[in-house]
């Protein structure tokens, strides 16, 4: 195994001043930002979508028609096993957990995690349960639809 590649740096070397004169180790007429243009200019005040002129990427695309533009895609709220012990109704669907504020009301759908303790027998309706809650809903004797 070599040595080389354990010895620390004794040195640093310094960053080039770009546009100070020819010797600040980076030329002197154009600094490394080529030729004429947007961008060799002092500063080029183009927005991140620009693409030189070319037709914009949001503009090519089609428009999403229809009223589920409007709704989030894929929000799915997740839901300790915790956190249901503290309802007072034993049927578990997506209203009850909106009216009793577990999930946002944006919320398109929710999963059950398996963190937390439960000990009473609850009904669970439309809702995604992880492996690991399942297994704790059934041994304290709740159903799954």
């Amino acid at each position: 195994m070599s040595i080389l590649n354990q010895i620390q740096a004794t040195t640093k070397k310094s960053k080039k001043r770009v546009g100070r004169g020819y010797g600040s180790g980076k030329g002197g007429h154009n600094s490394g930002r080529g030729t004429k243009g947007a961008g060799a200019r002092k500063s080029p005040n183009m927005p991140v979508w620009f693409e030189g002129g070319q037709l914009p990427l949001t503009k090519r695309l089609p428009m999403i028609r229809g009223k589920s533009r409007f709704k989030p895609v894929g929000k799915t709220a997740e839901v300790n096993l915790g956190d249901l012990e503290k309802l007072s109704t034993k049927d578990i669907t997506l209203e009850t957990l909106k009216l009793a504020n577990l999930i946002d009301q944006n919320a398109r759908q929710a999963k059950i995690i398996a963190t937390g303790k439960i000990s009473q027998a609850l009904n669970f309706k439309g809702l995604k349960i992880s492996a690991g809650a399942k297994k704790i809903i059934e041994k304290a004797g709740g159903k799954i639809n």
